[in-house]
């Protein structure tokens, strides 16, 4: 809380401000960058677990740097991606990864790893939306890790999902103190695709990528709707699932951040029941084939609102 406070302060004298746009959620002028705390409580765990995780703390340092640059001033793609590589193949070292998974497979780990932290990125644009989430997903993990399989030290959770709570708190409010920035979003879906990775390396089960089913839904269905408008996917637009219910049917802000929590818990626990008891692909069906029918309603709702805004006209 006092690194938060004290991060306002610094914000608010170099004038690290989100100005709203035409394609924004948000109508006023708010401090950018609040998403730095979970970098500061990644630092806080290193400190004390000195000479643990040398590896993820250096990558989760590297996107986060250049993710509150591109805050401050913005950076090339190619920048941040090469990034984003170098730092995924720091995680992927520390686990191991390259010598248990065939190398075939490699390039598909770093689609999914870098394409993850994207789209938790993409996902970041109501307030709530992204402390909840991760409250959520690090949540069922430590759940995971406490009932079911040890696979990393409880507090190495614990400590994100502190960062969470103390951003929500300035954060979950009809109007935000802060916004998260690129530095929070990337930086926490950064410290969720590590431990994510590294359960299902432990468990040999590609199940617990459904922890994140709500996000990837909505990320992937919208990138395949843009192109398929052929929009250039780089650049800010108002199509998510949940931006269609905050910006064009005015849902609160917290609210629609609240559904897709609650969204998220249900699946989590329904993935955490059926562990090991249904096969995982008849599990996968199971909940991703629901999520894409609920994002789908999407298109029902722009085209009434299309036809509303011409009945007015």
């Amino acid at each position: 809380m006092i690194i938060m406070l004290l991060y306002f302060k610094v914000a608010d004298h170099f004038n690290i401000i989100d100005k709203p746009n035409q394609r924004s959620s948000h109508t006023e002028i708010t401090l950018r960058g609040g998403g730095i705390i979970f970098w500061f409580s990644a630092l806080l765990y290193f400190v004390q677990n000195i000479p643990n995780n040398y590896f993820f703390f250096t990558g989760i340092t590297l996107v986060s740097l250049v993710s509150f640059w591109d805050d401050i001033q913005s950076l090339s793609n190619k920048i941040r991606i090469t990034v984003h590589f170098l730092s995924i193949t720091l995680i992927f070292y520390d686990l191991n990864l390259f010598n248990l998974i065939s190398i075939l497979y490699i390039p598909v780990a770093y689609i999914l790893a870098i394409g993850l932290i994207n789209a938790y990125n993409f996902m970041d644009g109501i307030n709530g939306i992204t402390g909840l989430y991760t409250l959520v997903v690090m949540g069922s993990l430590l759940y995971v890790n406490t009932k079911i399989q040890l696979f990393t030290d409880g507090n190495f959770i614990k400590y994100a999902m502190m960062a969470s709570l103390v951003f929500l708190f300035f954060n979950y409010r009809k109007k935000a103190k802060c916004f998260a920035g690129d530095v929070g979003s990337i930086a926490i879906a950064f410290w969720v695709i590590y431990l994510v990775l590294k359960l299902i390396l432990v468990t040999d089960s590609l199940i617990w990528l459904l922890f994140l089913a709500v996000y990837g839904v909505d990320a992937v269905c919208t990138i395949l709707h843009r192109l398929y408008l052929k929009q250039n996917i780089f650049e800010a637009h108002r199509l998510h699932l949940y931006q269609v219910l905050s910006n064009e049917y005015k849902m609160q802000h917290r609210l629609v951040a609240l559904f897709y929590a609650l969204m998220q818990s249900g699946i989590s626990f329904l993935v955490i029941t059926m562990y090991q008891k249904i096969d995982d692909l008849i599990i996968f069906i199971s909940i991703v084939m629901p999520l894409i029918l609920i994002y789908s309603s999407k298109f029902y709702l722009l085209n009434r609102n299309n036809l509303k805004l011409k009945h007015e006209s």
